[in-house]
């Protein structure tokens, strides 16, 4: 049986999805291209941080706004481990950010009661999703930061929900709320009977500016699995969502009732129009063609049932049903009627790849955005979002991370790099204005807010 790498010999197509493209890093790693050409597409060469937190491009500056275990306004301490979040427009000027911690109960020095949960009994027992028999506590979940853009000061600070694991990435709502998910499908009697309650679900958190706790209310009906990130439709009503396993896939939830998760709804994984289990990974040897950049392909999306998946084998029985295969999805953002979202672990080097996903009434169109397959271009891609001005910009996983910017072109250039911190990057959003960008060093754990001369 021969591997895919095998039939694009046989077939002769290889390097057709990549002509045109080009590629650029900008400071001492220009992969190609012109050097005058990449400088003049992003914002020049990186310029060394003498405090060694974070590399920017002349002209921009860095805030530490928020770092783990300092003091809070409800009286717990700031969480460790911070990801993806999200913005929303406040009153008078603020900014309102929510904040994901990916951390799980045995990360006692991390959580916001502090070492050993001595604090625990400072919210109700009911604020808790898992209370874990009072001794293994879900320790994830989400902060709220009120942010002063004027001043970039943080004006409050709080847990906003209470009792999740491994709350990776989520996605902003149109009607101001971020879902937040849970990384991890730990089942009720885990970790010697503690466990209380099944993980692996979603949950809605208001962006509020008033401090207090979200419902810590699962949206069951939106299935059961390693979720990572989300993103709306807000045309099509229709939430998106992203898996990160290896042989994951790519959902959606299209709830009862518009613009409300909570009313139920169905779940579905996406197809590849007559190309059942298509295998989008582009890995050497796996079978079947590959998937080349900026050729659209049409899409349908497969019902599924058993949701709640007791045996975390949703995506298995979907794949089944003739679902296409993602290499661990992860960031995914909505921008004006398209869907970006990252594998991590895609592409024939298995260091990543961005898709990009068009809803429409027919099912919609998937394609290839970009695959580098040079980690000195790009490397592990993760949480993204998309700037004001159209460009895609994207967290390295990684701990020689970097952070990445990509034009609607798909040219590609690098706007940070971490050098002090063997860290991933995550969390990076813009405040609603595109004045700030902010941006999480997550093993450090903090939480920046980066300024400059942006883009138009």
């Amino acid at each position: 049986m021969r591997s895919r790498r095998d039939f694009i010999r046989a077939s002769g197509f290889i390097g057709i999805g990549f002509i045109g493209l080009k590629l650029y890093a900008c400071g001492d790693k220009v992969a190609s291209g012109d050097v005058a050409a990449a400088l003049a597409l992003d914002y020049g060469p990186l310029v060394k941080d003498p405090l060694g937190v974070l590399d920017l491009p002349e002209g921009f500056t860095y805030k530490i706004i928020s770092t783990q275990g300092d003091p809070m306004d409800d009286g717990l301490l700031v969480p460790g481990k911070p990801d993806a979040m999200g913005t929303f427009k406040g009153e008078s000027g603020r900014i309102i950010i929510v904040r994901n911690h990916e951390i799980v109960p045995t990360d006692k020095n991390l959580g916001a009661f502090g070492i050993d949960n001595v604090n625990l009994g400072a919210i109700p027992k009911e604020d808790f999703y898992e209370f874990g028999k009072g001794t293994f506590p879900g320790l994830g979940g989400t902060t709220t930061l009120v942010f002063n853009e004027e001043t970039q000061e943080v004006e409050k600070e709080f847990l906003s929900l209470a009792g999740t694991y491994r709350n990776c990435a989520g996605g902003i709502m149109p009607w101001g709320s971020w879902i937040t998910c849970e990384e991890d499908v730990t089942k009720i009697g885990e970790f010697e009977g503690n466990v209380e309650t099944e993980h692996g679900y979603i949950f809605e958190v208001p962006a509020t500016t008033e401090i207090t706790r979200a419902a810590p209310k699962p949206i069951k009906e939106a299935g059961r699995f390693n979720h990572e990130a989300v993103a709306y439709d807000s045309e099509g009503g229709i939430l998106y969502m992203t898996e990160d396993r290896s042989d994951g896939l790519l959902y959606r939830f299209i709830p009862n009732t518009k613009n409300d998760l909570h009313s139920g709804g169905k779940l579905q994984a996406l197809a590849v129009k007559n190309g059942p289990k298509f295998d989008t990974r582009n890995w050497p040897d796996t079978l079947g063609p590959d998937i080349l950049q900026n050729i659209p392909m049409a899409l349908e999306w497969i019902d599924l049932d058993d949701v709640e998946a007791p045996q975390d084998d949703l995506r298995m029985r979907g794949h089944q049903k003739g679902a296409a295969l993602f290499a661990r999805g992860e960031g995914m953002w909505y921008d004006k009627g398209v869907i970006y979202f990252a594998c991590t672990n895609g592409g024939d080097l298995m260091k990543g790849q961005i898709f990009k996903l068009t809803p429409d009434a027919d099912g919609g169109k998937l394609e290839l955005f970009i695959e580098p397959n040079n980690v000195d271009i790009m490397k592990y891609c993760d949480n993204l979002t998309i700037a004001p001005w159209g460009d895609v910009m994207i967290c390295e996983d990684d701990v020689d991370a970097y952070l990445r910017g990509v034009t609607p072109k798909g040219e590609i250039f690098t706007f940070g790099h971490a050098t002090k911190f063997e860290s991933e990057f995550s969390g990076i959003c813009f405040s609603p204005s595109g004045k700030t960008m902010f941006l999480n060093i997550q093993h450090a754990g903090i939480t920046l807010a980066i300024t400059g001369p942006w883009k138009a």
